[in-house]
Order: C-alpha cells, then sequence, then structure tokens
C-alpha cells in the first residue's frame, strides 16, 4: 500500500471510528443528548489515536487491496475487538453515564462492519472493473479469441488453476469445463464452471466444446493413473500441461499456475517418500560433512539435500574440475547456504597419500561416498579402472575415515552389485564387503546404501533416449524384455541421507524402488510426449544385450532376507560374514591384477570374492570356464524388494 493509500485509509478509519460510536448512542437512546455530546467530545479525541495504533499493529495499512482475503478480515476483527475492548474500559471513569455497556457493543459491530467494508469494497469495486474490462476486451477483439481450457481434476489443484485463471485478466484462457473421475463431484459449479463428466469423456468433450488445451491438476496421481489421464489426452490431438507432483509441492515448489508440460517423471510418479528431517538433523547439523563424488549427480544432489540442515562444512570431494566448479557455484547461491563452508576439493580418490592428508587436515565427522565408475559396458571393456576406482578408491577412504576416526560413513552402492554379470557390478559389491569388515572393528559406522537406476543421471537411459528423438531417431533399446527399477534423484538423494541416520555399522540398506518399468513402455512414452509416433515419425531399435547386463537387476541375494526400519521405503539386507584376513589377501591379488591389466586374472579375482560372479565370456579372448567348484549364491529363485 503507498504512502498516499495509507494516509486515505487512516483518515477514513477515523470516520468510521468516530461514526461508528456516534450512531451507537443514536441507536440506543433515539437521540443525541448533550451529555452525550460531551462524552463524544471527550472519548473520540482520547481513545481514537490508541485505535489507529492498534490497527496499524495489526498490519491493516500494509495490505494489498486487491487480494484482501479471509486472513485480512480476521486482522480487522482482532484490531476492531482490541480497540472496543479499550473503549469499554473506559466504563470505570463514566460513572455518571448509564448503559454504556450496550452502547459499546453496538459501536462493536458497527465499526467492525465499516472498517471491513472499507477493505473488502475496493477488492469488489476492482473486480467489476476488471470484468468491464475484459467484457470489453472481448467484444473489440472478436479476432483473438480466448484459449479455451478443460482441467482434469475438480480438487484442491483444479481449484487453484481456475482461480488464478479467473482472477488474473492477463491471461487469454476461457476455462469450458472441470473433468473428475469423482460421481460426487459430477454437476458441481467451482467458481462458476461446472464438473462436466469424467475422464474417460475426454474426447467427446474436447471435440464438442473445441478446447484449445487441457491442464491436469492431479498433483496426487500415481503413475499409472496418469498415464491413463495422458494417454487419454494425447488422442485429443491438442496440447496439454500439467501441475508438479506432491514431491515438488512438498519440497515447496509449487506456485501458482505453475504449469509445465508432462515429463517422464511424471509417468513414473511415485508417492512421496517419508523423510524424518529431526532425524537427519540429529547427525548432520553443525558437522563436517564430505561428499565424493560432489561433482555427480547423486553426489550433488545430496549436497543439496544436506544444505538446509546447515552443516559447519560441506566439503566437496571430486576428480572432475569442471563438475565440482559447477556444483561449488550452484551451492554458493543457494538460499539455504547460511553459515556453511562450502569447501571444493579436487583429488582421486585413488591417490591414497592425498586422501589421508585431506582427512586428516579437514576432520570429516561425515563421509557421502557417491565417486565410482558407473558405465556397466565401459568398465567391461576398461576392469582394471573398475577395481582402481570402486574397490582401491573406496578401501582409501574407509581406512582414512577409520583411522580419522569419522562418525558415519554412507557408501552409494547398486543392484548390479547382486548376482553381477558385470565387473562394475562385481566391484561394487567387493567395495560393499570391505564396509562390512572394516565395521565389525571401527568406531566409524560403515553402511551402504543399494538401489537401481535414477531418472535423469548422467550416461542413463532418459537422456539418450531425449538425444536419439531429437536427432529424428531410432531410438535404441538392448532387448525388447528389458525392464529396470527407477527412482528419481531427488528421492533417492533424501532416502540415502535418512538410511544414514539408522546405520550402527555393517548394514547394507536397500532402497524401495517401486514397480520395474519396461525400458520399451519408457521410450514409447517419451517418443509420444514429443508429439511424435512410434514407428511413423520415431522408430525402435533392438540392438542386443550389451556385455554384462541382464534382463532385470536384483535388489537382494538369494542367501539376503530383509528386515524393516522405520522408514516404509528403507529395508536392511541380511548380514553376510565376511573374513578379513582373506578378503584382505584377495583384494591385493585384485588390485596385483589391475596394476598388470589381465582381464583373465582381474574375473578370477572377483570369483574368488564374489562367487556369484557371472563375467561375459565375449569380453575375454581365451579366457577358460569358471570353475565348477566356485559357490553359488544365486541357487535359489532370485528376490526383489517390491
Amino acid at each position: 500500500m503507498t504512502p498516499t493509500r495509507k494516509i486515505i485509509f487512516l483518515l477514513t478509519d477515523i470516520i468510521c471510528i468516530a461514526f461508528s460510536l456516534v450512531a451507537a448512542i443514536w441507536l440506543k437512546f433515539n437521540k443525541l443528548e448533550p451529555q452525550h455530546v460531551q462524552y463524544l467530545l471527550f472519548i473520540i479525541p482520547m481513545l481514537t489515536p490508541p485505535g489507529l495504533v492498534c490497527f496499524w499493529t495489526m498490519g491493516l495499512y500494509n495490505r494489498t487491496l486487491r487480494f484482501t482475503s479471509l486472513p485480512d478480515m480476521v486482522a480487522v476483527f482482532t484490531a476492531v475487538t482490541g480497540y472496543s475492548t479499550l473503549k469499554f474500559a473506559s466504563i470505570y471513569f463514566m460513572e455518571s453515564f448509564p448503559n454504556l455497556s450496550a452502547v459499546f457493543i453496538i459501536d462493536w459491530m458497527l465499526c467492525l462492519i465499516l472498517v471491513g467494508s472499507s477493505r473488502i469494497a475496493p477488492r469488489i469495486l476492482l473486480n467489476l472493473l476488471e470484468l468491464t474490462t475484459v467484457r470489453n476486451w472481448l467484444f473489440s477483439k472478436n479476432n483473438d479469441r480466448q484459449k479455451r481450457v478443460l482441467i482434469v481434476g475438480a480438487g484442491q489443484g483444479g481449484e487453484s488453476i481456475l482461480r488464478e485463471i479467473k482472477r488474473n485478466i492477463n491471461l487469454p484462457l476461457e476455462v469450458a469445463g472441470l473433468i473428475d473421475d469423482n460421481p460426487q463431484k459430477q454437476g458441481q459449479i467451482i467458481h462458476g464452471v461446472k464438473v462436466i463428466g469424467n475422464s474417460e469423456k475426454i474426447g467427446t468433450i474436447v471435440r464438442d466444446l473445441m478446447i484449445d488445451e487441457i491442464i491436469i491438476a492431479i498433483p496426487s496421481a500415481s503413475g499409472q493413473e496418469l498415464r491413463r489421464i495422458v494417454k487419454l489426452c494425447q488422442n485429443t490431438k491438442v496440447r496439454f500441461k500439467t501441475l508438479p507432483g506432491l514431491q515438488d509441492i512438498i519440497g515447496g515448489k509449487l506456485v501458482s499456475l505453475q504449469l509445465r508440460d508432462i515429463a517422464i517423471e511424471d509417468l513414473l510418479r511415485r508417492a512421496p517418500s517419508e523423510i524424518n528431517l529431526a532425524e537427519i538433523a540429529a547427525y548432520v547439523t553443525g558437522k563436517t560433512v564430505m561428499v565424493t563424488g560432489a561433482g555427480g549427480s547423486i553426489g550433488s544432489e545430496i549436497c543439496r539435500q544436506i544444505l538446509p540442515f546447515q552443516p559447519q562444512k560441506l566439503l566437496l570431494l571430486g576428480h572432475g574440475e569442471n563438475s565440482i566448479f559447477r556444483t561449488h557455484q550452484e551451492l554458493l547461491g543457494n538460499k539455504d547456504t547460511g553459515n556453511t563452508a562450502i569447501i571444493p576439493i579436487i583429488a582421486d580418490i585413488q591417490d591414497r597419500e592425498k586422501i589421508e592428508h585431506l582427512f586428516a587436515a579437514h576432520r570429516p565427522e561425515i563421509v557421502f561416498h557417491a565417486a565410482a565408475h558407473k558405465h556397466v559396458p565401459l568398465m567391461e571393456l576398461n576392469p582394471e579402472e573398475a577395481i582402481k576406482n570402486n574397490v582401491i578408491g573406496t578401501r582409501n577412504l574407509v581406512e582414512a575415515s577409520h583411522n580419522a576416526k569419522v562418525e558415519r560413513f554412507v557408501m552409494i552402492s547398486t543392484d548390479k552389485a547382486v548376482n553381477p554379470t558385470s565387473v562394475m557390478g562385481a566391484s561394487k559389491r567387493v567395495a560393499e564387503k570391505i564396509l562390512k569388515c572394516f565395521a565389525k572393528r571401527s568406531q566409524t559406522r560403515f553402511v551402504a546404501v543399494r538401489f537401481g537406476n535414477v531418472l535423469g543421471s548422467r550416461g542413463s537411459v532418459i537422456p539418450m533416449f531425449k538425444q536419439q528423438i531429437e536427432n529424428g531417431g531410432p531410438v535404441t533399446i538392448t532387448h525388447p524384455k528389458m525392464i529396470r527399477y527407477f527412482m528419481t534423484i531427488p528421492e533417492a538423494s533424501k532416502l540415502v541421507i535418512q538410511a544414514g541416520s539408522y546405520g550402527k555399522g555393517g548394514e547394507v540398506f536397500i532402497l524401495d524402488m517401486g514397480e520395474p518399468v519396461r525400458i520399451v513402455d519408457l521410450a514409447e512414452d517419451l517418443i509420444r510426449l514429443s508429439g511424435l509416433e512410434v514407428g511413423r515419425d520415431i522408430e525402435i531399435k533392438f540392438t542386443g544385450i550389451r556385455p554384462g547386463e541382464k534382463l532385470y537387476e536384483e535388489l537382494l541375494t538369494a542367501s539376503e532376507g530383509i528386515t524393516a526400519t522405520r522408514n516404509t521405503k528403507i529395508f536392511i539386507a541380511k548380514a553376510e560374514e565376511v573374513n578379513e584376513e582373506e578378503l584382505r589377501a584377495q583384494v591385493e591379488k585384485l588390485e596385483m591384477a589391475a596394476k598388470l591389466g589381465k582381464p583373465r586374472n582381474i574375473i578370477r579375482g572377483f570369483q574368488d570374492i564374489v562367487p556369484s560372479f557371472s563375467p561375459n565370456r565375449d569380453m575375454i579372448h581365451n579366457d577358460k570356464q569358471p570353475r565348477d567348484d566356485r559357490k553359488k549364491e544365486d541357487s535359489q529363485p532370485k528376490l526383489r524388494v517390491i
């Protein structure tokens, strides 16, 4: 409210205060006696300034008139009631003036009506003026027809979108109707717009009402339900948009009319994760936290999720200077940075001496280990690099954490570590075993968190499919029956941090990945969301399973069971026994094979540590068949966490 408007409303309130008291006395006594006038001349000048102070304190002169709503009326009620209480107390000074109690009750009601009306009237006038302007605009611009919109969802999301469209005259939109599958909402009228059918009638309604655009406003819809609605919308050949899901709303990302095109993440929409903020804050706030691989998809997101809990220091450790630079710059501009010292560190976890020096210098109390070589086909071609980074690098960090008496160490693992068929998966399984060994004798709580694919991470199928679609196809898939578990990067990162609060040492936590998704379905959805048709505009080509790949991934070996935690999406795998002396010798042997670059010795080294490892024989020429006497962890039916 501008200074001029504040003055106008100040004068208006003075008139309302004076008039309400005069009118109250008139209504009570049907006349104004000389003693009444004498009282008014005394009480109005004396109590009006305190009344205005009360109004100012309640913020009545700092509110936007265009958006006057219920909270503003509550403020008016509180201010007027406080002022009337002050006037009521003046009775004790006016014993010669009887029946003042009834006068003050009438005065309170009149003052409430007058002051409240002075706040509501401008909004009503503005709305009438806007309505007239819109009508004139419509009649004067017949050639520029407003875009006709159909809103799917008559709940809170649909109501907020409808209200925003009605309020904002700058939006050239006209809501023709609402769609909702709830039978009880059929025929209801919301802000002047009727619920005209369920989702099965979308096609007919779009055609009959000449709809130009569809807005899907069901943030609580599951991925399966949203896919069904999207398919119905796609058949209409008109453009459609959506509101963010509950994950984004809970994260505070939803603002009024924040619409966007449907993304593949929407079609895989999962129920929001239950995150206990108090448990995370208890072990993160005020601590020195190190994140390895901080420039990567998961590592950088862990940094973003940790920052609001205000650690004392956040150490960003990574090998790639560009990615660490980008993460550092982004976090410095984050509103949650506060007093946290964000320190970028360029280092290779394979450099044991450098890692020991960093731990001695910075004394991290919590370590999130997200640095790893993760691309399966590349590690099949370069198995020695998987050993150096995923195994030896992890061992260096674990030993440094143990020596520095780090409180907690959380390693990101993968479902590919279960009954591995790839070098990458086998290397992560060895890393899990290293953690288990140290956990038995260390003060540090070493834990691993095992989960599947994350949407949008660097090198994942989604960015690759999008690039292939932009290039005109074909979209390449290794096998028509290929299925994977998917989780969004923010959800995976939150659950990793939450799991860290549960760890007592040696656990392998498993995240509930939900329902598996066929990669073919994923590709077809992406093609359709791009406004193209499968087969006609973009072809899907099957290239054959790549070295080290499985048709499906698992989260448990047959020898592992699971135990529930306080979080319904986090489980603990049954502990396996690991002989530390034997593992130490086996890892040294594996390290020597990597240094010599002998694939055959590398394979045998992995098989000694992970008997269930079934390597791809085509990648190694002249290699012998695996030994027949090795133990089989996958002799029982394969288990999944669903």
